[in-house]
């Protein structure tokens, strides 16, 4: 499989490397790094926040050929080793950047300190759902998964809350290309990972979200019952009146879990 180029958006102020512990976040399927501004403004004070777009997505490049979940795994380490070379990192992903934390923390755990895995499972859908989907969105464009992303997205109300931030997701879904949103859904219908999560060795949290239709909160406690059947430690967290993109429906409750976790690993990290 082809590893795709992907680009980041720096979400915490402009400083020095290394003074603050570094926090790479990742994006849902047709979302971009606005899926974290919210939480990274509430955690920018303490860490460096770096989120990543999804090949055709956001700034990231349209990807040309096929890749799967570990390539984008492997081009995340890529990524990061650009921008700091070697460094090791936080991680915290949304479905498919949650997919590709499992991944993360599969192949490359050497390199992360701790693992958010938010709204997503070992194993997502059907890889028929998800060709079909592929071959709908390349004939027709992402348009036309506006309307199902908008019911599945967001538990109900969220965009009468907030119509700015729910209309910005949405655009960042019909301005995405095509043809890379296909290829992300081919990489999540050859995605399950459910045998290998026991060699997940670093800190792990699940995040799920009650009204989340797609992955429900059975997806993060399977998670996490696969890291601690191997030895690791995981837990497994569900957020009240939230659907499927935990950052943005719930930022402060999204950022207070990951200061905690980061906090404690860093802490538990630096007793060794």
């Amino acid at each position: 499989m082809a590893k795709p180029a992907l680009k980041a958006a720096l979400l915490s102020p402009q400083r020095a490397p290394g003074e603050h512990p570094l926090l790479v976040v990742g994006p849902s399927l047709g979302t971009s790094t606005i899926l974290w501004n919210r939480t990274a403004s509430l955690l920018g004070t303490n860490f460096d926040v770096v989120s990543w777009d999804l090949p055709g997505h956001g700034v990231s490049p349209a990807a040309t050929e096929a890749f799967d979940v570990a390539a984008l795994a492997d081009a995340v380490v890529d990524l990061i080793d650009s921008i700091v070379p070697g460094e090791s990192f936080h991680y915290a992903g949304v479905s498919l950047g949650g997919a590709t934390g499992l991944q993360l923390g599969i192949k490359h755990g050497e390199r992360l300190k701790s693992l958010s895995v938010q709204c997503t499972g070992a194993k997502l859908g059907t890889p028929e759902a998800w060709l079909e989907r592929a071959e709908t969105v390349r004939t027709q464009g992402t348009a036309v998964m506006l309307q199902g992303s908008s019911e599945r997205w967001f538990a109900p109300g969220f965009m009468e809350r907030e119509p700015g931030l729910s209309s910005r997701l949405l655009h960042a879904l019909r301005d995405a290309d095509r043809f890379s949103y296909a290829f992300c859904c081919e990489a999540l219908a050859g995605f399950d990972v459910r045998a290998e999560l026991g060699s997940i060795a670093v800190p792990t949290q699940a995040v799920a979200g009650a009204a989340d239709t797609v992955v429900p909160p059975s997806f993060a406690e399977e998670i996490v019952a696969g890291i601690t059947a191997g030895g690791g430690i995981a837990n497994a967290v569900t957020l009240e009146g939230v659907a499927h993109l935990a950052p943005a429906e719930a930022a402060a409750h999204v950022a207070e879990l990951l200061r905690n976790l980061i906090t404690w690993s860093e802490s538990r990290g630096a007793g060794k």
